[in-house]
């Protein structure tokens, strides 16, 4: 008896279809809730930049950062979750708002401010945008990128000590290229279904723009005062 692999070949398409469907929907709903929580983060920014408020510390944003972020991690499966995600997002906005008002006391601040939020949405429009035009599978960058973040993280506590101007600048130069690297591997991996969790995936985003953003104020702030 002759069988037929047609049944076999419209199960593995139907569920294919069906795993593109749900990367699809995850990936609105993520866009969604990260326009959202970037436009929370930047009202909580300006609020600190309006009302002088001092930078909480290391040691406090450490603790608010990992806890904050290890408390959406456990409510990513509940509305809570969403709370959660805009107390992060709300108070990384804050912790920014130090580090905006010295760049805006600068000669030429607006436009190093402006020029780097400018920049960053256009990375992250035109990486996303390839990566949904293009559909192609970006996990395997996933083991470099790891690599690539612990290389900066050493090298961005010997540069707490060696005060090396040259080398903090060479680790924001690294810092866009890891986060570029991070959106392509972000965005396809809830595409293809390796996130599936929005608001995990929404976190992941907003931690990758707010180091891309802060690593191109360096640069900028850099080149303006050369």
């Amino acid at each position: 008896m002759k069988l037929s692999s047609r049944p076999a070949l419209r199960d593995a398409q139907t569920v294919a279809y069906s795993e593109r469907s749900a990367g699809h929907q995850v990936l609105r709903n993520t866009y969604m809730l990260l326009s959202m929580t970037l436009l929370f983060s930047a009202l909580t920014a300006a609020a600190s930049v309006a009302f002088a408020l001092p930078g909480p510390g290391f040691l406090i944003t450490l603790v608010g950062y990992f806890g904050l972020l290890f408390l959406t991690s456990k409510l990513r499966n509940s509305a809570w979750g969403i709370v959660s995600v805009f107390a992060l997002t709300g108070f990384m906005g804050y912790t920014l708002g130090p580090i905006l008002s010295h760049y805006l006391h600068m000669a030429g601040g607006s436009a190093i401010v402006m020029g780097a939020m400018g920049l960053t949405g256009l990375i992250f429009l035109s990486l996303s945008a390839y990566v949904l035009i293009s559909k192609r599978d970006f996990s395997f960058m996933g083991g470099f990128l790891m690599a690539g973040m612990i290389v900066v993280l050493v090298t961005s506590l010997a540069g707490i000590f060696l005060q090396i101007p040259a080398l903090a600048l060479t680790i924001s130069a690294v810092m866009v290229l890891l986060m570029s690297g991070m959106i392509l591997f972000e965005t396809s991996n809830i595409l293809h279904g390796g996130e599936t969790n929005y608001i995990m995936a929404t976190v992941d985003l907003y931690i990758t723009l707010f180091n891309l953003f802060t690593s191109l104020l360096h640069l900028l702030g850099f080149i303006e005062k050369e």
